[in-house]
């Protein structure tokens, strides 16, 4: 079996580029990536075991996965991800996600090619009562245009008849990878911890629940996706657990016990508050439950190094 992975550099593709040997079937993988968030380090020293290869390709260009032949499944980790800077950048994002997925969507059914596509549970936005796929429309609330870009993908796919596909809604990515980005909670904090700087908190956030997803436990989604061939047409919670950032701060301080915390105001992340269900996925067979402070270890190590 062949795949191909998009964003195949940045935090998550690079991960699952480094790891898709062990997933048995896949006998071939082919990466692009535009080049444009990261460089080409995350190709560095890749396992032996893979049969990989390489292509710079941007998808705004509706034709760029017109060469591609013999692909089985695809894993879309392309897009821009920051929703913070999403205030700044909307216009630029909308057009650059929508027309991403829109090629892979045209490539997918021409070709016949299943795909595992990633949204986000930041979909949800503040909710009071813990929330699961069965939440209503009307009332999903996402508060970054990051967030209402991934919803307007979920609606794109489900037109979608003459395709295979699953969509899955990861929580915030926390761990490390060849193509690691710092403007995630966990990973972000982390870097201002293991730098000395101040560790940047929402000032009504202290207390609030987040749904948090190990790039370990992702990796098991996309195994899990391929190995029982789980192409259902239908939306998927997956996290490593729902943690308040008063308790991702207490795991740092495990391995970093003086960290410095500003409180300060912000549009987008005072709004946020939402614990989330993925009884779904495990009903389905897969159980997510990578132990997040083995991640926030392996964050601070990569700086353990550096004087103090």
């Amino acid at each position: 079996m062949k795949i191909l992975i998009t964003g195949a550099l940045g935090h998550i593709g690079s991960y699952v580029a480094e790891n898709i040997y062990k997933i048995k079937k896949i006998k071939e993988t082919i990466l692009i990536d535009n080049l444009k968030s990261n460089g080409p380090n995350s190709l560095y020293n890749l396992n032996k075991k893979s049969k990989l290869s390489f292509y710079i390709r941007d998808l705004n260009n509706k034709k760029s996965l017109n060469d591609f032949k013999n692909i089985d499944y695809l894993i879309h980790c392309a897009s821009m991800t920051n929703a913070e800077k999403s205030f700044e950048r909307e216009k630029e994002m909308t057009q650059n996600n929508l027309n991403c997925l829109k090629t892979v969507i045209n490539f997918c059914k021409s070709k016949k090619v299943k795909l595992i596509h990633i949204s986000s549970t930041s979909v949800y936005g503040k909710q009071t009562d813990l929330v699961d796929e069965t939440c209503e429309k009307k009332y999903l609330k996402p508060q970054s245009p990051y967030a209402k870009i991934k919803l307007i993908e979920e609606n794109l796919l489900k037109k979608e008849k003459k395709l295979k596909y699953t969509t899955f809604r990861f929580g915030t990515i926390a761990g490390v990878s060849k193509g690691i980005r710092f403007h995630t909670a966990v990973n972000k904090f982390c870097f201002n911890a293991a730098l000395n700087k101040n560790i940047t908190v929402y000032k009504t956030a202290l207390h609030q629940y987040r749904p948090y997803l190990s790039l370990s436990d992702a990796f098991k989604v996309f195994k899990f996706c391929i190995e029982k061939n789980f192409f259902k047409n239908d939306i998927f919670n997956a996290l490593s657990g729902n943690f308040t950032v008063n308790q991702i701060l207490k795991k740092i301080k495990k391995f970093k016990r003086k960290i410095k915390i500003t409180f300060v105001k912000s549009e987008i992340m005072n709004q946020l508050s939402y614990h989330v269900n993925n009884t779904k996925l495990n009903n389905a067979g897969l159980k997510l439950n990578a132990n997040l402070e083995k991640d926030i270890e392996n964050i601070l190590n990569l700086f353990k190094y550096l004087k103090q």
